[in-house]
């Protein structure tokens, strides 16, 4: 996903395909809350645009309709969205913290909290030459 960027509205219909599995456009339609529904031709631009990107893949056809799934799960598009955003803080963890806390996104009391929860792949990222950015 590195370097691919997703709308907003791009990203709902990923979301609304990792919800569903191996969907039609119609269904993906079907499954928008009332009040953001939108045309079909939009929905299947957007997945079209989605397919190009590398996000979704055809699966198969049922008669007229193309059948798509996911081909990125939720955590490869957060940790490049996480990318992203450290690198929009030239790639330090520090600074990203910093602003989120003085933003009021993060409170010490979150950090408290993030303190105590175990961490997933710390020992094996640094193993395989993993760097932190502090």
């Amino acid at each position: 996903m590195r370097n691919r960027r997703f709308s907003k509205a791009e990203t709902r219909i990923l979301e609304r395909c990792w919800k569903l599995g191996v969907c039609s456009v119609r269904e993906i339609l079907d499954s928008l809350p009332e009040d953001e529904r939108v045309a079909y031709t939009t929905v299947q631009t957007l997945v079209y645009r989605l397919e190009q990107k590398g996000a979704l893949r055809r699966v198969k056809k049922i008669g007229n309709a193309q059948m798509f799934e996911p081909a990125l799960d939720q955590q490869q598009y957060r940790s490049g969205l996480v990318r992203d955003l450290l690198d929009l803080f030239g790639g330090s963890s520090r600074l990203l913290v910093s602003n989120l806390l003085e933003t009021g996104a993060l409170t010490l009391k979150d950090l408290k909290a993030l303190e105590s929860t175990p961490r997933r792949g710390k020992s094996s990222r640094r193993g395989q030459g993993g760097k932190r950015n502090d």
